[in-house]
């Protein structure tokens, strides 16, 4: 089978190095596709691709129409939004991710942004410690929980919301269930946002949700600007003088976010929640190791599309 990996920004050469191993020693043959600057260089290079890996690299239906032997797609990473289920669900195409591969580098940049943001982005003025500090895990996940993991190590009090997710486990990790979304942000210092981009999360954070978070609040999102309604974040950040937002991920409106809140509102240049040495590899490497299974014994574990 060709498998093709095609990243605009592409693994480190010791994950391709990996990817090629695992993907060789069941007689695969791997393609790469790195750094490219047009859709029309991806169209061309999956025509004649039984498999595709990505990463945060755009799967559309126009894509797939030119796929002719694509089999299955994997995205190196948890989320999937950048490529179209229903077309591939259509064409009878294998949709996976790859969970967890990347929570760790994730969960470690949510806590080295609230310290960011508690030490006035590290210039001179008194900050905040965030011992002693509550803080709340929006979607308790495989990101979420290691954040609380984290947060708890640091001294913080761990609250946690997700309706998806029983109570009692929270609780064996020494995390108190929130008993309403509302309640959650309107008791903690900071929230941590986990949620993944869906029809009905889009927009979902908003100027009620914020306006609830007491004085100093801060909210950390390293999920998607999608889940952010932009307009009421800005309404919200000006009626509520105290209120910090810090994100890997700008906003539509970062220029104007910047301008008018400074210090108060922090993104990093680009998305960078996974970009450590360690969650390129393993993401990359897990994504090689499911195609082969696929291809060996039909294995569809992490499908995330219609059967």
């Amino acid at each position: 089978m060709k498998i093709l990996v095609a990243t605009e920004k592409p693994f480190a050469a010791a994950a391709v190095n990996g990817i090629r191993e695992i993907c060789t020693a069941d007689g695969h043959e791997v393609v790469l596709l790195e750094k490219y600057e047009s859709k029309d260089r991806l169209i061309e290079a999956v025509a004649d691709a039984d498999a595709l890996i990505v990463r945060s690299d755009k799967v559309t239906p126009e894509v797939i129409e030119a796929a002719g032997r694509l089999k299955i797609v994997v995205r190196a990473g948890a989320g999937y939004d950048n490529i179209s289920l229903d077309a591939c669900t259509e064409r009878g195409i294998v949709v996976m991710n790859t969970p967890g591969q990347n929570s760790n580098a994730v969960a470690e940049l949510a806590l080295a942004m609230m310290i960011y943001a508690s030490r006035n982005c590290f210039t001179p003025g008194t900050g905040r410690e965030i011992l002693g500090k509550r803080i709340g895990i929006h979607a308790y996940g495989n990101v979420g929980r290691l954040v609380a993991a984290k947060a708890k190590a640091l001294g913080m009090e761990v609250t946690a919301f997700d309706p998806f997710v029983e109570a009692e486990k929270m609780e064996a990790d020494g995390v108190v269930p929130a008993e309403s979304l509302e309640k959650m942000y309107s008791e903690c210092d900071f929230i941590s946002l986990h949620i993944p981009a869906t029809p009905q999360t889009r927009g979902s954070v908003g100027y009620d949700l914020l306006t609830k978070m007491p004085s100093g609040g801060c909210l950390v999102n390293t999920a998607r600007k999608e889940v952010i309604n932009e307009p009421e974040l800005i309404k919200a950040l000006t009626d509520r003088q105290d209120l910090k937002y810090v994100t890997d991920i700008a906003a539509d409106c970062q220029a104007e976010l910047a301008e008018k809140f400074g210090k108060r509102v922090f993104a990093t240049p680009k998305k960078m929640g996974a970009e450590t040495a360690e969650a390129n590899m393993n993401a990359g490497l897990a994504a090689a190791r499911q195609i082969a299974e696929y291809f060996r014994s039909g294995c569809t574990r992490f499908q995330v599309n219609a059967k």
